[in-house]
């Protein structure tokens, strides 16, 4: 189905308020990814270009700035996290559990929710068959946690216009990969609905730092802009603003300290919280109409 057959249009304006949650004014999501990247593929993202433009297999420059997202970046993020009394919701590649146990682990000892971020970090177009990836991806993170994933992000945040019938007869509730309203919305799929959350593509470090190569501090000033044009707004109707982070980027040492800053300033002010997916999701299906 195309998206405009999965969900009608509706101008905010002309929908009435959803309940406040808890009484609250504004929910803010934060979201860590942990990713998995073959080095027998091109890597995901790169922080530097190689010789003569060409990619270079393997990559071991830009393969180490991941890993060492995983070895030093996850943990700093995690003691800001403790600090300011953040639980987010963690996305991962479910090959993460293999690779990686100590970091999964260390989420759930915390109690963070863990979304599932397909296999590995591969786009849905390349995967000769979604289906049983989604299967395998969402087995493995209950195999390894004890509680199959309520969420899902695509690698690359990548969909094809079957995806979704996939994610819903794999037990999928919700998704973040549209950043099509400032409220959760129900969308059509071939099984059982699936709520889209509201996810934000330019409060986003790959977006800020890897794309536009903002100054370190960009995140902070950026969502800082974005929260009070949000939090003015939720005076009206409750406004939900999404963070996304990866180790390997909001967890090194130059941009830390100002994504430290970013929670403390907002969750300073009356009226906000953070919340993750799971959180927002109940909340919304308790809300008059909504399946």
């Amino acid at each position: 189905m195309h998206p405009r057959e999965r969900l009608a249009y509706s101008a905010i304006d002309r929908r009435p308020p959803l309940a406040r949650p808890d009484g609250l004014h504004l929910i803010v999501w934060p979201v860590l990814a942990l990713e998995e990247w073959d080095m027998a593929r091109p890597m995901a993202r790169m922080v530097i270009s190689p010789p003569q433009g060409q990619p270079m297999l393997p990559d071991h420059p830009n393969w180490t700035w991941h890993e060492y997202g995983m070895r030093v970046g996850f943990w700093r993020l995690k003691r800001l996290f403790e600090r300011l009394a953040i639980a987010p919701t963690v996305t991962l590649n479910a090959l993460v559990c293999e690779n990686y146990p100590q970091v999964v682990r260390a989420c759930i000892d915390n109690g963070w929710e863990l979304n599932a971020h397909g296999y590995d970090q591969i786009p849905m177009h390349k995967l000769d068959d979604q289906k049983a990836v989604i299967g395998r991806a969402m087995d493995m993170i209950e195999k390894f946690s004890g509680k199959r994933p309520r969420g899902w992000f695509g690698p690359g945040l990548t969909q094809t216009f079957d995806t979704l019938d996939h994610l819903s007869a794999a037990g999928v509730e919700y998704i973040g990969d549209w950043v099509l309203d400032d409220e959760p919305v129900t969308l059509r799929t071939a099984h059982r609905p699936i709520v889209a959350l509201p996810y934000n593509f330019e409060l986003h470090d790959i977006v800020l730092m890897a794309l536009q190569h903002q100054p370190s501090d960009m995140m902070y000033r950026r969502a800082k802009d974005h929260f009070e044009w949000l939090y003015r707004e939720s005076i009206e109707r409750p406004k939900f603003m999404s963070i996304a982070m990866h180790p390997y980027l909001s967890g090194v040492a130059h941009r830390v300290g100002h994504v430290e800053r970013l929670f403390s300033e907002i969750l300073a002010r009356p009226g906000v919280a953070c919340w993750d997916g799971e959180k927002i999701l109940d909340w919304y299906r308790q809300q008059p109409g909504v399946r």
